[in-house]
């Protein structure tokens, strides 16, 4: 019985490797072993990053209202709970844009949030 090997199947695994490595230096685009594990570990980064993508636009968003309601003499907890009260539905990166955009609204945002604030004795 003849051996059967897996050349064409191998050769088509290879290339498609080595085709995803490309642009890599060195060896990582030239030879299969490197190239492989190049390739895996640049898969597994970009599954992670783009769920750290969202984790570091919320970060941004939350740092672009801080500065911009400190600017207004509130703190961005106070704003968020007032406006929560309020029962205002935008979220973070809607009102980082109009912070920066259009600020006369967001300047009734934050009148918003304070009228539904405590009042401090």
């Amino acid at each position: 019985m003849v051996r059967a090997t897996k050349g064409p199947a191998r050769r088509r695994a290879h290339k498609r490797v080595l085709k995803q490595a490309k642009g890599y230096w060195g060896a990582k685009s030239r030879l299969y072993r490197s190239a492989k594990q190049a390739v895996m570990r640049a898969q597994v980064m970009a599954f992670k990053d783009r769920h750290r993508r969202k984790r570091d636009f919320r970060r941004l968003w939350i740092t672009r209202l801080s500065a911009a309601c400190a600017q207004r003499a509130m703190r961005y907890s106070q704003f968020i709970a007032g406006l929560r009260r309020a029962g205002v539905a935008l979220d973070r990166k809607q009102m980082s844009e109009m912070a920066i955009s259009s600020p006369e609204a967001f300047d009734k945002l934050v009148a918003v949030a304070r009228e539904q604030l405590p009042a401090t004795v």
